[in-house]
């Protein structure tokens, strides 16, 4: 058999020291105490969101889903929180309609399995101005699963995302909703994983360890972990 001939090339560029596995250790420990300290310092920022105001929703909001006409209390399907993904994939939007906007769709890529955020209580939806059709086809190609709703009146307007992608975060209590989140730009880029997005929400990964405001719902970490196919039905919230 012909040995294959490695493709490795030179790097061409400046690089670090190359060090023994001693020094290189050395170096390890060092930066972790930086690490820790910026996780630290990330979990004090999430524990600040969980005290922000809250802004009440006053205005009807209509969306088309996959089966029909929703409002924005239908969009948490009977969860405590919601959390809004303005994804740009319309008519305008480079790649229309074979493909939505290149960076809304690394974000929708990056997307981890939506049952963890259920067990927590969380709903994740995404949502543009195509028509439900058009939406069905792209996830569908794509291998995405969210719900993906559409936009029929003024919300991406009201809430910032009007001419920009963008995170919004509401909560219902009782009959009320409130937004009490919002991030976007950069701050997108981070969000896919479970743990990011509980962390922008007002009630948090919902862990015993975490710094919260009396009353707020918290179980021990692991115990509520789970296989994405084995979390109970009861997990949604019927209040």
């Amino acid at each position: 058999m012909q040995k294959q001939q490695s493709l490795a090339k030179p790097l061409g560029m400046s690089r670090p020291p190359v060090v023994s596995p001693e020094e290189w250790q050395a170096a390890r420990e060092q930066m972790l105490v930086k690490e820790k300290a910026h996780t630290r310092a990330r979990d004090a920022l999430a524990a600040e969101r969980r005290r922000m105001p809250w802004m009440a929703v006053e205005k009807d909001y209509a969306f088309e889903g996959q089966d029909g006409p929703m409002t924005l209390a239908d969009l948490f399907d009977g969860r405590r929180q919601l959390v809004v993904y303005r994804a740009f994939y319309e008519p305008g939007v480079h790649g229309w309609p074979d493909h939505g906007c290149r960076g809304c769709s690394m974000v929708a890529d990056q997307v981890a399995n939506v049952a963890h955020l259920n067990a927590r209580d969380t709903t994740l939806v995404f949502a543009s101005r195509a028509p439900q059709a058009d939406i069905a086809d792209l996830k569908r190609r794509m291998g995405w699963t969210m719900p993906w709703v559409t936009v029929t009146d003024s919300f991406d307007w009201d809430f910032g995302v009007g001419e920009w992608h963008g995170t919004n975060v509401f909560i219902r209590d009782g009959d009320r909703i409130f937004r009490t989140y919002f991030i976007n730009s950069r701050g997108d880029e981070q969000m896919g994983g479970t743990w990011n997005y509980l962390d922008i929400t007002p009630l948090g990964r919902q862990e015993t360890w975490e710094d919260s405001p009396d009353g707020y719902p918290q179980t021990p970490p692991y115990q509520w972990w789970n296989w994405n196919d084995s979390y109970p039905e009861h997990a949604k919230a019927r209040a």
